[in-house]
């Protein structure tokens, strides 16, 4: 899931135009973008038109339902757990009971219901406790497939610059090595400028460069930038070929390190150049 666009659960308009778009996955929202008195009428609106979709619409789709506590999280399992989608998207998690709850619910209903596979859940770090309690949310369940930033509800309340390089950096980092420990997958936040299209791209390319898998888009136009920063580049792939193709010759021979141009190659080497190659492959590059 390179690039995520996000849509408004509330704009039911706007939902065949984003699957017309190249964004990876699909992203509604339930949560913030719809008003309080719209929460019903949105959540209808996203189960019918999620519920009549065509099969092969080659999309990842996430829900973003409302969070924990609230009046709507109930309602929102109700109307789409057994539906033909992918993701749980959980806002404002903050503890592993809070996974342990969410992939409790969902269980009890998939239990009820005719269903694809089991859902998985991307949860979203967006405040200073989520954060410290990464790594739990993110081990909490086997059905957790990543963890996502929510910049905006992170830093907003704290009057921290987004800007502030350190304070990206701390937080990405944070959320990617609680990933790691779980070994799920890390995306990177919404960037909120739409007009600063070389902002966008130039996180894009730090988050890729820190091992996130992806970035959301908040409109169309991020949707090129993402795609291409999270793709490996030619660079990356034909050093990755020789990386795989001298480690073998190396392991045929008994040797556990090797050089490949100039560069001192062991195992943890290797295993990401096979990734890079297995990604390459996945998306046709």
């Amino acid at each position: 899931m390179r690039s995520k666009l996000f849509v408004p659960g509330a704009r039911p308009e706007l939902f065949q135009k984003a699957f017309a778009s190249s964004a990876d996955a699909i992203s509604i929202d339930l949560e913030d973008a719809v008003p309080e008195t719209m929460k019903a009428h949105a959540r209808g609106d996203v189960a019918r038109f999620v519920r009549d979709l065509d099969r092969d619409h080659g999309k990842v789709i996430l829900i973003r339902i409302n969070p924990l506590g609230s009046m709507h999280f109930d309602a929102d399992l109700d109307a789409l757990v057994g539906l033909d989608f992918d993701i749980v998207n959980l806002p404002k998690a903050e503890s592993a009971n809070d996974i342990a709850t969410l992939a409790g619910a969902i269980g009890e209903l998939e239990k009820q219901r005719a269903h694809r596979r089991p859902l998985k859940i991307l949860a979203n770090v967006e405040s200073p406790r989520g954060l410290r309690f990464a790594a739990d949310i993110a081990l909490a369940s086997p059905r957790v497939m990543g963890l996502q930033i929510g910049y905006g509800d992170l830093f907003e309340p704290l009057d921290i610059g987004r800007k502030h390089a350190g304070a990206l950096e701390h937080v990405q980092l944070a959320v990617r090595f609680a990933a790691g420990e779980a070994g799920i997958a890390a995306f990177d936040g919404a960037f909120p400028d739409i007009a600063d299209q070389t902002g966008f791209r130039e996180e894009a390319m730090r988050a890729k460069a820190l091992g996130f898998r992806g970035k959301s888009c908040i409109h169309p136009t991020q949707i090129a930038a993402a795609n291409e920063a999270f793709m490996p580049s030619g660079t990356e792939i034909a050093f990755s070929r020789k990386v795989v193709e001298a480690w073998r010759k190396a392991g045929a021979l008994g040797r556990g390190a090797i050089v490949v141009d100039g560069i001192m190659i062991d195992a943890p080497y290797a295993a990401k150049a096979e990734a890079v190659l297995l990604q390459a492959q996945r998306l046709a590059v």
